[in-house]
């Protein structure tokens, strides 16, 4: 049987760091106020690079970790709410500028949860035996969508990109599971519209159209706490593991305040989940991306650990993948 394993990482972020003190020069807030709800201390802020590029970076590094060259990818799939365009999309861009002329291309959206859903079709072509090496980037720039007189949203979120290649292999480890799940009639409390319906068959409508995220933040927390404490525990009924058999925990990067309420729910040392939201924000389709990369590149991961990459976000959407390390 086909296993999906995790062969190479990358990631990418802009060189511009917005620290808390510099939101407080735009927006009514303060270090404290943001660090002691969040956790977030500066996130990285594109100064014109778009999601493609970001992308595109993420790729290549993830690229030359994984030894492939670009000619060898049968499949690229980005996960973004912040696209370059509705068309064409970011994965097409990445795959030009790439050079990876045999492989098809396409964005998946799900917002924060983006990145699970993008290995788990990744995973399924794989253990089908459609494609052998598959792309998945989560890439964001979500600076362009944000209301920066609003001190609920703009506080919170950054840019950036992540990105892993996912292959074939008759070895018995890799993705081990993946569980997705949604639930659209929380849709509200988590939004970013798109353009509005407008032709000559429409009746005006007089209202102020803002294109920038909203958030019901209280209703969020508590979707976000069930949903990684909810599917870490069915993950390991599934797969029959303990809490001891886990050696790290990668949450969405949104707020140490979520992880560290579902860490002690799932009682799990608060050690075990891995977090660099301090200095990155909550990316989005990226935060998994850029955590996984940064867990390489520092040499945290071994052959045989198993990881639990669990996200959430809007839709709503939430995701979970056990992976045994290669």
């Amino acid at each position: 049987m086909r296993h999906a394993i995790i062969i190479g990482t990358g990631s990418y972020l802009p060189d511009n760091r917005l620290t808390n003190d510099d939101l407080a020069k735009l927006v009514d807030t303060s270090d404290e106020w943001i660090t002691s709800r969040t956790g977030i201390k500066e996130r990285r802020i594109s100064t014109g690079e778009t999601t493609s590029d970001l992308a595109y970076e993420a790729g290549k590094r993830a690229l030359s970790s994984s030894k492939l060259s670009a000619e060898e990818l049968d499949l690229i799939i980005c996960a973004t709410i912040t696209p370059d365009s509705f068309m064409p999309s970011v994965a097409c861009i990445v795959q030009q500028r790439l050079g990876a002329y045999h492989a098809a291309a396409f964005d998946l959206t799900a917002a924060c949860t983006g990145l699970i859903y993008a290995m788990a079709v990744a995973t399924s072509f794989i253990e089908n035996g459609m494609y052998k090496n598959i792309l998945v980037i989560g890439a964001e720039t979500l600076s362009k969508t944000l209301d920066w007189s609003d001190r609920s949203t703009c506080v919170l979120f950054g840019d950036g990109s992540g990105a892993m290649i996912l292959s074939s292999s008759e070895q018995k480890s890799g993705i081990m599971n993946v569980i997705l799940s949604s639930d659209g009639g929380k849709r509200e409390h988590l939004c970013l519209p798109a353009i509005p319906m407008a032709n000559p068959f429409v009746k005006k409508d007089e209202t102020d159209f803002r294109p920038t995220i909203s958030m019901n933040g209280q209703e969020v927390f508590k979707f976000a706490v069930r949903s990684i404490t909810d599917l870490v525990k069915s993950v390991l009924a599934k797969t029959g593991l303990k809490e001891d058999d886990i050696k790290y925990v990668v949450a969405h990067q949104a707020n140490a305040r979520i992880i560290e309420h579902a860490a002690k729910f799932l009682g799990i040392s608060l050690d075990k989940f891995f977090m660099n939201l301090d200095r990155y924000g909550n990316t989005s389709a990226a935060t998994i991306g850029i955590a996984l990369d940064e867990m390489v590149q520092n040499k945290l991961l071994k052959s045989g650990d198993r990881l639990i990459l669990v996200g959430f976000g809007g839709g709503m959407t939430s995701g979970v993948v056990l992976v045994e390390w290669n």
